[in-house]
């Protein structure tokens, strides 16, 4: 496929007007919808269908349906790096383990897992967008147990430089699209709590909400 040039990021919250109220003309053509977590099933299987557009995911802790019903037509890239084109995702899901809850993961086990991607991450030349639930440690995230980000996403920033870290899981208002985004070197890490637009020119990134 053609690399994306219009990016629907979704996540934690249904957004009335890409479902009940959708108003295909307030996003235009997107060409490509990410999910960071914590979304309806049902969200996701619309989502891909009316925008039809490709849609891939990692689930949040609040996730448990999906084994049972998972969303239709969409992908799960969780532990994955998947090429749309000439664009590289790495998908990691899940929050910091807090009680026990599926889709929970420890800081060890979270690192083990971004250890055995390595060899896919050199032999692909990095990654262009990481696409997690939880947010990286001491970037947006908060010392409760359950909303505490993850060092070895810090780490894997530090050691790979991705455009993007995309994630959710954390809810904040925003008075200002520039709220959403923290700049670590060359990646800009977003919040994507309910929805947020990227736009891709050909010679870079370039965000838009």
């Amino acid at each position: 496929m053609q690399t994306p040039r219009r990016i629907l990021v979704v996540s934690d919250t249904v957004v009335q007007a890409l479902y009940r109220q959708f108003d295909g003309q307030r996003f235009g053509e997107i060409d490509l919808v990410l999910s960071c977590g914590d979304l309806p099933p049902e969200y996701l299987t619309f989502l891909t269908s009316v925008l039809k557009a490709p849609l891939c995911y990692v689930r949040g802790n609040h996730d448990i349906r999906y084994d049972t019903k998972p969303p239709d037509g969409c992908l799960e890239i969780h532990g994955r790096i998947h090429s749309f084109g000439s664009l590289r995702v790495l998908g990691l899901g899940g929050s910091r383990w807090y009680n026990g809850g599926p889709n929970q993961y420890t800081e060890q086990e979270m690192r083990r897992l971004i250890r055995r991607l390595r060899p896919s991450l050199r032999w692909k030349r990095s990654v262009d967008i990481v696409l997690t639930h939880a947010p990286p440690r001491y970037i947006h995230d908060a010392e409760d147990p359950c909303h505490r980000g993850f060092r070895c996403l810090r780490r894997l920033i530090d050691m790979y430089q991705p455009a993007y870290l995309l994630h959710g899981h954390i809810h904040a208002p925003f008075d200002s699209e520039d709220q959403r985004i923290t700049r670590v070197g060359r990646t800009r890490v977003i919040n994507c709590f309910g929805c947020y637009l990227l736009e891709i020119e050909k010679d870079g990134m370039v965000e838009e909400s």
